[in-house]
């Protein structure tokens, strides 16, 4: 039997392919668990409502068995003023509590579209001070060129790009994955 995922990387031209992104093509399947976290030196920009809410030219992603990545940006690339805190606090296994914010940019507010690790535990650290953002929250998401598309469901904060194949855990009847 085949392993989860294998039909997808293949088709994306296997381990080893360049994706039409230029970046190397990598399953959710081959990510580690517990997860790591790694710099990429590709450019992130959020944008909601017309507005340039974040552009950073690095950015720290966190990778995870079965997630589409997740990345987390310096708050000095984050235009604070369109995020407003939320009470809601969660707490991650891994990384540890969650703060979440909403983005408001005029009228338009997006209740928790993102969040920080204010704390992280050890092995996160590098994530501190950085802000992750659901894809599926705001208008747009782009790493580099390319924009992103939003992980499935509204629980993984996960952005889907030509070379990272699944399938993604998030969408309706993945949970138990």
């Amino acid at each position: 039997m085949a392993r989860r995922g294998e039909a997808e990387l293949e088709a994306a031209g296997g381990r080893g392919a360049i994706a039409a992104n230029g970046k190397p093509v990598e399953s959710v399947w081959d990510f580690p668990r517990p997860p790591r976290v790694e710099q990429v030196d590709w450019r992130i920009r959020i944008v909601h409502g017309g507005e340039l809410v974040v552009d950073a030219p690095t950015a720290m992603r966190v990778l995870e068995t079965s997630q589409a990545p997740a990345y987390y940006v310096d708050e000095q690339h984050v235009r604070l003023e369109f995020l407003r805190g939320s009470f809601r606090r969660t707490h991650c296994e891994w990384k540890g509590p969650a703060s979440y914010a909403d983005v408001v940019v005029g009228d338009q507010i997006v209740s928790e579209a993102c969040w920080t690790y204010p704390e992280p535990t050890p092995r996160f650290a590098d994530i501190a001070g950085h802000w992750g953002f659901y894809a599926q929250a705001v208008d747009e998401c782009w790493v580099d060129d390319e924009r992103v598309n939003p992980n499935e469901g509204d629980f993984y904060g996960g952005w889907i790009t030509t070379n990272v194949t699944g399938p993604f855990k998030g969408a309706a009847g993945t949970m138990f994955w």
